[in-house]
């Protein structure tokens, strides 16, 4: 409802098949679909449950790339190795969600980052695009500073070159003269669903463009429950996300570093490829999950080990919650790097994540009240800062004319 009149705008949402792409933006499509509008969303099956729980209408496409569910090392090692998969994938994507929306085009089109024929079709169609970023996003000075050192040697290679010239010819093929990195990290529109404090460089962010919501969280009560163990003095929740998680050398030097503090209990979230055996001995007061309903651990956890992926932190940050960044790949390096200036949490880096620096952590954090002050002041700062609610006004802004 907008002024009291149900709207009926189209709105399409496209996204790529992996959690920390879709989950952020669940929020925002439920409550768009609530407020009269029509919204569809194209994603590939593996996402189509979660999305279709939203009210949205699911359209689907199929993938190349690796599935949620793959062991990680599918992605490769290398930059190249990250980025070209994406290309292949928006390749062979556009002509499918071209066909899934002829004679259905959208009013407004919004599109998770990694999803690179959105923008294609919304220049064909016509309509506004933004962006739903589910992490950082460039500041000015960003591409000199970190993309032009990052690319430095890649691009000299033949490989590298070949990679541009086949995103530069797809572009041209459908009328996109901007170069790709342009196009990849430079949207018209964006909101950001992080919150600004991790954010790095944020006063250097073209506010014209970059609008943070912060968090859009919602009732996530259907995910499960989890209940505090009778006894439990301190509770621990250690969590790499659902991408890389095949850890089982860190997860054993977890189980060594809070299963013999007097009180002490540990939550511990291996994913679908570490097998519970590779643990080894596991004592009773350390309960081994695949996955946990982490917002509700959260809210009742007294720390946070985390991989410092951009939902993890900020639910770390919604809960008050210390926390240890062990960063895996990607921003979360970045992250962690953030979290720590804002006082609220530790990185220690994978290599040296030992159990007895888990421990000294652990115990520093924990009790320490100038921790749990800034914890709440930066609590407070995201509750200020819209989340789901701004993000739908926001959206709403951007209909054209007769639309809103």
């Amino acid at each position: 409802m907008v002024g009291g009149m149900t709207t009926g705008a189209h709105i399409a949402m496209f996204s790529i098949a992996a959690h920390g792409h879709v989950n952020p933006s669940l929020e925002v499509i439920r409550e768009l679909v609530a407020r009269g509008h029509r919204v569809t969303y194209a994603i590939p099956p593996v996402f189509a449950d979660k999305v279709a729980a939203t009210g949205a209408e699911v359209r689907l496409w199929h993938s190349t790339l690796p599935s949620p569910d793959d062991d990680p090392s599918a992605w490769g090692t290398t930059l190249l190795d990250h980025v070209e998969p994406f290309l292949d994938d928006a390749i062979q994507a556009l002509p499918q969600l071209s066909e899934a929306y002829e004679g259905d085009e959208p009013d407004l089109v919004l599109y998770d980052i990694a999803a690179y024929p959105a923008r294609v079709l919304a220049r064909r169609w016509g309509v506004p695009a933004i962006s739903l970023s589910p992490s950082l996003v460039a500041w000015e000075g960003y591409e000199e500073e970190v993309a032009e050192p990052m690319w430095a040697k890649p691009r000299k290679t033949e490989r590298g070159r070949a990679y541009y010239a086949r995103f530069e010819a797809w572009l041209k093929e459908n009328g996109i003269t901007q170069h790709p990195d342009l196009f990849v990290g430079r949207p018209a529109r964006s909101l950001v669903l992080i919150p600004r404090v991790l954010q790095p460089h944020a006063d250097r962010v073209d506010e014209k463009v970059y609008t943070f919501v912060g968090a859009c969280q919602g009732d996530r009560s259907a995910e499960g429950d989890w209940q505090r163990p009778a006894g439990a003095e301190k509770v621990v929740l250690v969590s790499l996300g659902s991408a890389f998680t095949k850890q089982p050398a860190f997860y054993r030097e977890c189980v060594r570093a809070f299963a013999g503090l007097p009180g002490w209990h540990l939550v511990l979230q291996i994913g679908r490829h570490v097998d519970p055996a590779e643990l080894g001995d596991v004592p009773a007061d350390v309960e081994v999950r695949s996955w946990v309903p982490q917002p509700a651990v959260l809210r009742q956890a007294d720390l946070f080990v985390t991989h410092a992926g951009a939902g993890g932190g900020q639910e770390g940050l919604a809960t008050a919650t210390p926390m240890i960044a062990v960063p895996q790949a990607v921003d979360q390096f970045g992250n962690a790097d953030m979290l720590q200036d804002l006082g609220v949490a530790r990185h220690i880096p994978k290599e040296q994540a030992t159990a007895e620096a888990l421990r000294a952590a652990a115990l520093a954090l924990v009790d320490d009240p100038e921790v749990a002050r800034r914890l709440k002041a930066v609590q407070a700062e995201m509750a200020q800062e819209g989340g789901t609610q701004r993000a739908a006004d926001l959206i709403e802004a951007e209909l054209p004319a007769g639309r809103r």
